[in-house]
């Protein structure tokens, strides 16, 4: 049975209302350079047909499937095992919906308990909440609640976090008596320590710092909690989740949140999203916390149930008195985390993490050789790494992708001191040939 959403008569009725004959007039606005060519399809096509030409179409896009690619920056191609797209392909998980009605959403409300109660466990950490909208979301979300809890006005954050991550975090959170104050990083990439001691005064409610960092960098972060805390300021810290297969969990860095981006758990990159934000933090704050809370509890017969958890937080009982107004929760997404996490388990994902580290460091160490390219980050990584290159990247892309190579993310535009700068990334798909391609690639475009 089709469903049609409009018929012609109310199709024009909205076009009459606006002031346009048609739907294209509407478009004009759009230079013609950003529209797609007419795809002038012949008529009387077979099926088969149809299908080799849109395939055909189709293969003219860059991407991971028909390009060795080695950019990063906060989308990663990851592999994901197929019960992950089996699972929510599922049409009781695929119809989106708010499970406000324990009694007709047990199956969604213990999906999202599960994927919180992985969360804690890949984190460390005492609770976690249904997940957000995306990363910067999420670490805006943190940031608002470092305001809230300590009635402080200033937020000290890492000028090493990704780049969009601290705009959304400066939309949100940054107006009349609120500051916020960009740590910066040394040449090497590392946190200018000396900086965050400087300026951590009385009146900081949070400091935000991500590691791995977005050139790559895991930051050597031993102590540092005990310094924010001794200030009574949060400690909050922004991660590649799958990085905490390896390297030590927030709860164990001290951290009083832990959050960012959960694409790298077992969700495409699918053009920038839909994604999701993790976000967990210590049993003290759980009364703060933004966003949806899934408990488990018995219902009238004694049987396990699951149910929303202290609403009293949320918008549609505080309204603008609500813990957040910006937790858009992605269900399907956290499904799919969920999934991945318990496909992998623990000795999976570390595998899979060591396998990011070992790709990266190899990829590391040739890239060293190359005359002209300097490696920036030279302590511990990921899977991420920066190099400073002896031309302009947009330059050097440029002459990869007649290699059918995606090369790394150009910095030169979000830090213009790091010119001719290249973060690139290596994750566990690579196989040792791509990366030896990409090396001679590097060393031919550099000529």
């Amino acid at each position: 049975m089709h469903y049609f959403p409009l018929t012609n008569d109310e199709r024009q009725e909205m076009l009459d209302t606006i002031g346009v004959e048609n739907f294209g007039q509407i478009l004009q606005a759009i230079p013609s350079k950003l529209k797609n060519p007419t795809l002038d399809i012949p008529p009387h096509l077979s099926e088969i047909e149809i299908n080799r030409l849109l395939g055909d179409l189709a293969a003219k896009n860059l991407h991971c499937k028909n390009r060795s690619s080695f950019l990063g920056a906060g989308a990663y191609d990851h592999f994901s095992p197929s019960i992950v797209n089996e699972i929510i392909s599922r049409n009781e998980f695929y119809t989106a919906y708010t499970p406000y009605q324990a009694e007709a959403s047990q199956g969604t409300l213990q999906a999202i308990f599960e994927y919180q109660s992985l969360i804690c466990e890949l984190t460390g950490m005492d609770v976690s909440n249904g997940s957000h909208y995306d990363g910067a979301t999420a670490l805006a979300e943190a940031a608002l609640l470092s305001l809230t809890k300590t009635q402080r006005s200033k937020i000290l954050i890492a000028r090493s976090i990704h780049p969009d991550y601290r705009r959304v975090v400066q939309t949100y959170v940054e107006r009349p008596g609120h500051e916020i104050v960009e740590i910066p990083f040394l040449a090497d990439g590392n946190l200018d320590n000396e900086f965050l001691k400087k300026h951590l005064t009385s009146d900081v409610a949070s400091v935000i710092i991500a590691s791995p960092n977005f050139l790559g960098l895991v930051e050597d972060l031993e102590g540092l909690a005990a310094e924010v805390h001794q200030n009574g300021s949060l400690f909050i810290l922004v991660s590649n989740p799958l990085s905490h297969g390896f390297y030590k969990t927030p709860a164990e860095l001290g951290a009083d949140i832990s959050c960012g981006e959960g694409q790298p758990l077992g969700i495409p990159m699918s053009y920038g999203g839909p994604w999701l934000g993790f976000f967990a933090t210590k049993r003290e704050l759980v009364r703060q916390i933004p966003g949806r809370l899934v408990g488990l509890t018995k219902d009238s017969q004694g049987k396990r149930a699951f149910c929303l958890t202290l609403q009293a937080r949320e918008q549609h009982i505080r309204r603008e008195k609500a813990a957040s107004n910006i937790c858009t929760n992605q269900a399907l997404c956290a499904l799919a985390a969920c999934v991945y996490m318990a496909a992998m388990g623990k000795a999976g994902i570390r595998q899979v993490a060591e396998l990011n580290i070992e790709n990266a460091m190899y990829l590391r160490r040739e890239i060293a050789k190359l005359k002209g390219f300097k490696v920036l980050t030279t302590g511990p990584i990921f899977n991420e790494f920066t190099v400073i290159c002896p031309k302009p990247v947009s330059e050097i892309n440029h002459k990869l992708l007649d290699q059918k190579i995606i090369g790394g993310y150009g910095l030169h535009k979000k830090y213009p001191e790091l010119q001719n700068g290249m973060v690139i990334c290596a994750t566990e798909t690579k196989t040792k040939e791509e990366l030896d391609q990409f090396v001679q690639a590097l060393k031919a475009c550099a000529l």
